[in-house]
């Protein structure tokens, strides 16, 4: 890609100079280069798709493939599709070929469907004409108007052959979300080769607020070429690669094992360099006089509203606070701890590795020295391990074991951009959106009877309290909180929210179940009585006791740093599932999903007034036995 500045001439217009100022980095990113950008300017401004003047598309009969992909793909399309040995490429019909060094030689595509993939279903289902048109793009056969449900599964399961994906890097956290799409006949039909004859790349028209495909050559074309590109552009791992291209290109990985251990000590360091963390020089505790009255800053209106202790004043001023309750991420705990360091604060340096789920994964690997510990669901980072996950997927399908995974992005809460499936291929295609683990699905969970639903799917928040490291002491609140799905549970449409999903409270038009904790616990043990509450809970304190005892097992950045001044509260979020004991009786196994730093605390305040009072109280004046508090470690 050509890094020369744009070189405007005097006659230049306004217009395409305003279009360069704000997307000249898009344009870059997507490595469009700019001999082609007046043209692409006029073509959008003025909806020329002219593409249809230059290529066609060309149906050839594809040659049997030899056996031995993955999972026997082949024969399983044949049967799906038994059409699907003829396929169709893209090629130049324009006498006159295409040249790289033509301005004009770029070109719109555009897209045929654009959604988010919580919405699929309901758009296929409702669009007029828009099911149709994606079983012909995709080659399902439909015959008739009406949307038949079988041809939206066989869509919904295709589409991840053919969907392509960009998000937007500002908004809220549901704005951010990605979005999906998919190109239109003539984008769509552009296959992929190792050494591609053009670039195609999403573009987001600002002005317009409107997203296209832009095509182009990267080499001369003469009348007949096919236009390819490269469905995995900028991967250079042999083996990804591979992996990244199974939805299309069978492959056999039979070298590749499905073994994980803990990423090695370069994974930590180069967390600590993205989060532009500095680390805390090593400072004494700071005693308190039983007296002294605590200056509190805080920015959260859940603290300023809610704290009243009279131990505890709340400041203005900064620099005047004995505690700094920050709502954003603390980067410089160096600085503060060279020039504050009586300073306590809400947060420890390296939380990340519990409260993002890929850094959680990958040290709860030392509870068993590199597998996965009871307590937490099956988990691959699909950045660092691909491979192994497509591995042990394989594996499962080959046993005939349950295969639902669920994908989580790395640092997201309240089920955002959260996709259920067994398509595997669904599954590889999501490592081109947001950073993502996949986890697996509980196929098994314990439910809970809901009289006016059934049994349904349910998780519990239990607030914890951090308060040291060295030694390890560490709270949770008496009070926790239950969270339940609306509709009863079933392996089946994982696009349902209402059904594999419990975090209603965010969602616009649908119920809200609350049931308080001291109601939930007679309901449960009536439920299950051979499963007193106090024993599930020990086993869940457990769990969450093994995790900071791992997390905190070495010094940062592999670990949380014990900064003497630090305290923290965590929400974390958990699941019981059915497992088998020893002695082959059936045990309620704790999960934990996620921990959440700096959590919503707006229902523990409304119905727990003094929430904030109880937890200032256990951290910051070592006073637990007075506050609805039960000790960990």
């Amino acid at each position: 890609m050509s890094t020369d500045p744009l070189i405007l001439h005097g006659d230049e217009d306004e217009e395409f100079m305003a279009f360069v100022a704000l997307h000249a980095g898009a344009l870059q990113s997507a490595g469009i280069p700019q001999i082609y950008w007046r043209s692409l300017q006029h073509k959008i401004t003025n909806e020329v798709y002219d593409a249809g003047e230059v290529f066609g598309i060309m149906q050839f009969q594809e040659e049997e493939e030899e056996e031995g992909g993955i999972n026997g793909e082949n024969e399983e399309k044949k049967k799906d599709n038994p059409g699907a040995e003829i396929r169709c490429k893209v090629v130049v019909t324009r006498q006159s070929g295409l040249q790289v060094s033509e301005p004009t030689s770029v070109f719109l595509v555009d897209h045929a469907w654009t959604y988010r993939a919580d919405n699929a279903r309901q758009q296929l289902e409702q669009i007029p004409g828009l099911l149709p048109r994606m079983a012909s793009l995709m080659g399902v056969d439909f015959h008739g108007e009406a949307p038949d449900p079988d041809t939206v599964e066989m869509v919904m399961e295709r589409m991840w052959k053919y969907n392509q994906t960009y998000h937007i890097s500002q908004g809220s956290a549901e704005e951010k979300v990605p979005v999906w799409y998919v190109m239109d006949e003539f984008g769509s039909q552009v296959q992929h080769s190792d050494r591609p004859t053009c670039g195609l790349a999403p573009f987001f028209y600002v002005q317009g607020q409107l997203a296209y495909s832009v095509l182009w050559p990267l080499q001369d074309l003469q009348e007949g070429d096919e236009v390819t590109r490269d469905y995995t552009y900028g991967e250079t791992d042999p083996l990804v690669r591979r992996c990244r291209l199974l939805p299309w290109k069978p492959a056999d990985l039979e070298d590749v094992s499905s073994a994980t251990s803990e990423p090695a000590d370069s994974y930590y360091e180069t967390i600590l360099l993205e989060n532009k963390e500095k680390l805390p020089v090593e400072i004494r505790p700071c005693s308190l006089p039983e007296d002294k009255i605590l200056k509190v800053y805080s920015e959260m209106s859940q603290v300023t509203n809610n704290l009243t202790h009279p131990r505890f004043q709340l400041t203005e001023d900064e620099e005047e606070a004995d505690v700094i309750w920050s709502y954003s991420h603390i980067k410089d705990f160096r600085k503060l701890s060279e020039e504050r360091p009586h300073v306590m604060l809400n947060q420890f340096p390296c939380e990340s590795l519990v409260t993002v789920k890929d850094c959680l994964s990958a040290v709860a690997r030392r509870v068993k020295r590199g597998s996965a510990p009871d307590w937490l669901p099956e988990t691959f980072n699909l950045h660092t391990e691909l491979p192994q996950f497509i591995k042990h997927y394989t594996l499962r399908q080959e046993r005939g074991e349950d295969n639902n995974w669920i994908c989580k992005p790395w640092n997201l809460a309240r089920g955002l951009d959260t996709h259920i499936t067994n398509n595997l291929d669904y599954i590889i295609r999501q490592r081109e959106s947001t950073p993502k683990v996949v986890c697996k699905y509980l196929e098994d969970p314990v439910l809970f009877h809901r009289e006016e639903v059934g049994m349904v799917k349910f998780d519990i928040r239990y607030m914890l309290m951090l308060r040291s490291l060295q030694p390890l002491r560490l709270y949770a609140y008496n009070v926790f909180w239950l969270r339940f799905a609306n509709r009863t549970f079933s392996l089946d449409h994982f696009d349902d929210y209402q059904k594999h999903f419990t975090v209603m409270n965010y969602a616009e038009g649908v119920e809200l179940k609350q049931v308080h904790y001291d109601e939930f616990i007679p309901m449960f043990e009536k439920q299950y009585p051979l499963h007193p509450w106090k024993e599930v809970e020990a086993e869940l304190f457990k769990a969450v006791k093994e995790l900071f005892q791992v997390a905190s097992s070495r010094p940062a950045p592999y670990g949380i740093c014990p900064y003497p001044s630090s305290r923290a509260i965590y929400a974390v979020d958990l699941m019981l599932k059915w497992s088998t004991g020893p002695n082959g009786e059936r045990v309620m196994q704790p999960q934990i999903l996620e921990l959440n730093f700096s959590p919503d605390c707006a229902r523990a305040c409304l119905y727990h007034p003094s929430f904030y009072n109880d937890m200032f109280q256990t951290l910051f004046l070592d006073q637990p036995e007075h506050c609805p508090v039960t000790p960990i470690v």
